[in-house]
């Protein structure tokens, strides 16, 4: 498939524009020549003006492309790309008329071909001018368009087009038609150059520039429609091209707009200044919001502060200070002072009502701002700001400045406000900070919370005598309790169950050592007792003093069908016994490990030998089974654990753990939350 070749839609219409021009020209002086010389050219009027309104469409097709196509389209560039064709026109017409004037009475100047060949070239650019400022005019009008603002525009550019074909029926006769016609476009015009919002974005160098330029711009308007005058009056011209109802219009529009925007420019320069300052107030003011990001200094944002509150209040020395610690403060920024005249001023302010009513513990200083005169000979007047970040005041900023009275009300509300922007944004600043220390803290949970997970086993060590099952969850992220079992031999397993004291990733962290040490002294196959006693050493080593570790510590023999045990300052065991179809509790002394850490320890810790029958019922627990409350803070206790298990003792170990734990939680009920980890181990003896 053939592409086109993309088109530049410019230089097409530029290149058509000159050559209609050229064939305006040629036929214009053919049919005067043929009027001079009293024959008949065969060439219709009507021929010149459909060339003169190709001419104008085409111009206007150029300009209005060539203007979107601009990459400088700000207010001044386009005022100025005004200026500069009118300049250039006015410039050719004024050359034509030195050179007519330089010709003086000669025949050349009486000449009518020579006069025509220069009056089309002085149309030309005259209708350059006029219709390009008519398009930046269009600019600047829709710069805050409003759907009744765009459809006047099209409105007036229909006129515009209806007027072009007025010549076929006027024939260049000034009569009513044509001034009914030109005064229905000049109060379009006028309607549409109220359209001046543009002006007041204007700083106050661009608004004496475009007053220039709109001063260039009128002369050019005004010194080219005498011209066009002028030409009117020419009796040697066959056809007047510049008596036209469209240049006539545009020549109104573009002269009214640029009075318009003359006279707005010129009264809006006393304000200009005053727009600028409110102008840098609010960029300085995104700026406090945007200045803080993760990661960096909050200095950032109060070096920020302090160039918007002295470029607010047009301050001479300033100086800001943090506080640190028991009412000390130390400087971080200090504009336009000595360090010997900050300290000296800082005295002498610190002395002055209503400056020394300043309290750093104040708890109402939102909003509050301190204003006043000193006795200095430089400075007069001083403003100072607290720095409130929730409820506390962090620091204080000074302002001063050499004239008395200083600080009128605007500049101390816009400087109040610049304030309390900096603190929310250094609160802001704080709390993403610790938001993102909480994260990362949690991540850490979630992996020590993955490690305890691992810690406790994910399979429990029994023959086909007795079953186990087990349960544990923890009160917080990570808990500090803690079981597992071990194969001796045959016929022989190894079960315990702890308690860290203490919660948290610290809970967790006692919890792997007790799990090393079981799985150390699980291989010399100790005695219940010679186990506590050497776990105890091990543990002396590296538990914190304020830390201990309650467990109880089991060897099943299933031949024997014996439980032998030793306690360390953990929960009594629970046991079912079949045959009196009652439970109660393996009772034996015991001190926590850890708690006494020398070799007297062995004498508080004693062993004792059970023997099992079938069905018979071992259950291990953490103290948060027993002591969990409910709301009336009623613990749950030994008795009712007991009787739940002597209820439901014809049921499988699972099934036992399941409604142990079911009845905990239906005796806290749903909306209070365990204040301690629930463990438990279920064994029951088949045979």
């Amino acid at each position: 498939m053939l592409k086109l070749p993309n088109l530049n839609i410019g230089k097409i219409s530029l290149l058509v524009a000159i050559m209609t021009w050229l064939a305006l020209l040629f036929v214009d002086i053919t049919r005067l020549f043929g009027n001079l010389n009293q024959m008949e050219s065969g060439i219709a009027p009507e021929i010149s003006y459909i060339l003169e309104i190709l001419f104008f469409i085409v111009v206007y097709l150029f300009f209005n492309y060539s203007i979107q196509k601009s990459e400088k389209n700000n207010f001044i560039d386009l005022i100025w790309r005004g200026a500069t064709t009118g300049l250039v026109a006015t410039s050719i017409s004024i050359i034509i008329s030195i050179f007519y004037y330089l010709l003086g009475d000669s025949r050349l100047a009486s000449d009518p071909l020579l006069r025509n060949v220069f009056y089309h070239i002085d149309f030309a650019f005259v209708t350059l001018f006029l219709v390009s400022c008519t398009l930046l005019w269009k600019h600047l009008i829709l710069y805050q368009r409003t759907k009744r603002v765009v459809q006047q525009w099209q409105a007036f550019e229909v006129g515009l087009l209806i007027s072009m074909f007025f010549v076929f029926f006027n024939r260049n006769t000034l009569d009513y038609s044509f001034l009914f016609g030109l005064a229905v476009l000049v109060i379009f015009g006028a309607s549409l150059a109220v359209n001046l919002k543009w002006i007041p974005y204007l700083t106050f160098k661009e608004k004496w520039k475009s007053i220039l330029f709109l001063v260039f711009i009128q002369f050019s308007a005004a010194y080219l429609f005498i011209q066009v005058l002028s030409y009117s009056e020419e009796n040697s011209i066959y056809l007047n091209l510049t008596d036209n109802l469209f240049l006539l219009s545009l020549f109104s529009f573009v002269f009214i707009y640029a009075i318009f925007s003359f006279l707005v420019t010129l009264f809006n320069l006393p304000t200009s200044s005053v727009f600028e300052q409110k102008l840098i107030e609010a960029i300085n003011f995104q700026r406090l919001s945007q200045s803080i990001k993760p990661g960096q200094n909050e200095n950032q944002v109060l070096d920020i502060l302090m160039d918007s509150c002295m470029s607010a209040a047009y301050v001479d020395a300033a100086w800001l200070e943090l506080k640190e610690h028991d009412e000390k403060s130390s400087i971080i920024h200090q504009r336009y002072l000595s360090n010997e005249e900050q300290v000296v001023l800082q005295k002498l302010i610190g002395s002055s009502k209503p400056f020394s009513d300043f309290k750093w513990d104040d708890k109402l200083q939102d909003n509050k701002t301190y204003t006043g005169k000193i006795n200095d000979l430089k400075y007069k007047s001083v403003m100072m700001i607290p720095l409130t970040v929730n409820k506390n005041t962090i620091g204080r900023i000074f302002l001063l400045k050499e004239v008395k009275d200083g600080f009128n009300k605007e500049m101390i509300n816009i400087i109040s406000t610049f304030v309390g922007q900096a603190c929310i944004s250094v609160e802001n600043h704080r709390l993403l900070n610790e938001a993102l220390k909480n994260e990362r803290y949690k991540e850490e949970l979630l992996i020590a919370q993955r490690v305890q997970r691992s810690l406790l086993p994910s399979e429990l060590h029994h023959d086909s005598t007795f079953e186990i099952h087990g349960f544990s969850e923890a009160a917080d992220e990570v808990g500090g309790d803690y079981y597992e079992t071990q194969s001796l031999g045959e016929a022989e397993f190894a079960v315990i169950i702890g308690d860290v004291s203490g919660k948290g990733t610290s809970a967790a962290f006692n919890m792997s050592q007790m799990k090393g040490v079981f799985h150390s002294l699980v291989q010399l196959n100790p005695s219940p007792k010679e186990f506590l006693v050497k776990a105890n050493m091990a543990l002396s080593h590296c538990l914190e003093k304020n830390h201990f570790i309650t467990t109880s510590y089991f060897i099943i023999n299933t031949k024997k069908k014996s439980i032998r045990y030793a306690r360390a300052g953990h929960c009594p065991t629970l046991f079912y016994d079949a045959e009196k179809n009652d439970s109660e509790y393996l009772d034996i002394d015991g001190m926590g490990l850890g708690i006494l850490r020398n070799s007297s320890f062995e004498k508080y810790i004693h062993e004792k030998e059970v023997f099992y029958k079938k069905d018979d019922i071992l259950v291990l627990f953490t103290d948060g089974i027993v002591e969990a409350k409910n709301e009336h803070s009623e613990e749950f206790g030994y008795e009712r654990l007991k009787n739940v298990l002597t209820e439901n003792h014809e049921q499988t170990a699972a099934e036992i753990q399941q409604k142990l734990i079911d009845q905990v939680y239906d005796f806290i009920g749903s909306n209070t939350l365990p204040d301690d980890d629930y463990s438990l181990l279920v064994i029951k003896f088949n045979s």
